[in-house]
């Protein structure tokens, strides 16, 4: 993968405004082509916000440090801060990536939103979205549903990328993630790290049509989704069976073992990476998260 290059300074200011933002955003961008060089090109597929509240702001960061060179964008990472007076702050950096003679720029816009901001992200994102490009979201943590912020955001985003592998509350969290599922995409990394097995588990029709216990050595999140995708694949109950760790690592099918499924597993900056090109909704992962909401 491509390594990053921040040519020119990054601008940072704090108790900064929108219209403040925008002007040091075109300063930098003008400032990325050297003397007698090629000029770059700004290539922006998307507009991708990252909520990240401060416990996960270091990850959140890596990950976009990783993807970033196959998803040349304007990403906007949200640090809300509530308890904090209000005011927002802001670092600006243009990361660019060689291709040839020349190099491919995306944005970078990292906000602090202190205080009451923290509780109106829509306001601040909405002018700097790129016209007529599909917006993505990434919530980090478990997002709190029916909150304004979460609210807001739904409002103006294309799709909505979680990890439910991150939420506590399962899996009665899908029921409340499932009210989302008519006004954005979702796209759950969790769902995304199940495909190898999914692939397996469908190779092995129809032997497996009347399973009826499943035991998932793995994560709470991957162990709900695959029991879920499996009821509403099946269509009758199967009980399930948790023996949580920190990776999935193997399946029980009544009682026997699965082979393991061939491939390693993804990073998480190639698993995001990936959710970035989906754009439809999955109606497949809709159904396995809310007949995993039934599990008990």
């Amino acid at each position: 993968m491509a390594r990053a290059l921040i040519i020119d300074d990054s601008w940072t200011g704090e108790n900064v405004s929108i219209a403040k933002i925008e002007r040091e955003l075109a300063r930098l961008r003008d400032g990325t082509s050297a003397e007698g060089s090629q000029p770059n090109l700004r290539t922006s597929v998307m507009t991708h916000i990252a909520w990240a509240p401060p416990q996960w702001q270091s990850a959140a960061e890596e990950t976009l440090k990783g993807m970033a060179a196959r998803h040349p964008s304007r990403t906007l990472l949200l640090v809300p801060r509530p308890e904090e007076p209000d005011g927002l702050d802001a670092q600006l950096s243009i990361r660019c990536f060689p291709v040839g003679d020349r190099a491919v720029c995306g944005e970078v816009i990292e906000l602090d939103l202190r205080g009451a901001r923290a509780a109106a992200p829509a306001s601040i994102a909405l002018p700097l979205l790129i016209a007529d490009l599909p917006v993505f979201c990434r919530w980090r943590g478990e997002p709190p549903f029916g909150s304004t912020e979460l609210e807001q955001l739904v409002g103006i985003i294309d799709r909505l990328v979680v990890d439910s592998t991150e939420w506590e509350h399962l899996p009665g969290a899908y029921t409340q993630l499932a009210g989302l599922f008519d006004r954005c995409a979702v796209s759950d990394i969790a769902w995304a790290r199940t495909e190898r097995w999914r692939s397996l588990l469908a190779s092995l029709w129809p032997g497996i049509k009347d399973l009826k216990e499943l035991r998932v050595h793995g994560t709470r999140a991957q162990a709900y989704l695959l029991c879920g995708w499996l009821r509403s694949r099946l269509g009758h109950e199967i009980a399930l069976d948790l023996d949580e760790r920190e990776l999935l690592e193997g399946i029980d099918l009544d009682g026997n073992p699965c082979s393991f499924p061939p491939g390693a597993p993804p990073n998480p900056s190639d698993v995001l990476s990936d959710e970035l090109e989906i754009f439809d909704r999955n109606r497949v992962y809709e159904q396995a998260a809310i007949a995993a909401a039934g599990i008990r």
